[in-house]
């Protein structure tokens, strides 16, 4: 499951803060902030989606992410790489490192960490 543009941005705030009260997330935004009927109707929609849940305190409740952010952008990716590049990691690389700026510094960098993956892979 997805979430909308405007759930990820509620959803990095909360990742950021690891968790919440309403008046927490609201003080994240920046001007001009969201409504909290707003704000309530995205946790609501994300805790029953089951991103979000909640602990409950008199009259408040303390929201706090279910699934990590690596966990969410990994499975995108993975998903990004099925839709677009037939199922292909090496074809994701290639337009990746094609098409985005990347310094030589940065493709180095990467080839770093890649070559530390196949150590991991092998050893």
């Amino acid at each position: 499951m997805k979430l909308s543009t405007t759930e990820e941005v509620l959803m990095n705030h909360l990742w950021t803060l690891e968790k919440a009260f309403m008046k927490d997330l609201l003080d994240a935004y920046d001007p001009p902030k969201p409504a909290a009927t707003t704000l309530a109707t995205l946790l609501k929609r994300m805790t029953d989606k089951g991103f979000v849940a909640y602990r409950e305190f008199g009259n408040s409740r303390e929201y706090y992410p279910v699934i990590a952010r690596e966990a969410y952008f990994a499975k995108h990716v993975n998903g990004l790489i099925r839709n677009f590049f037939n199922n292909s990691a090496a074809q994701f690389a290639s337009f990746f490192t094609k098409e985005t700026d990347m310094s030589a510094k940065e493709l180095e960098e990467l080839r770093a960490l890649i070559d530390q993956q196949i150590e991991k892979k092998k050893g």
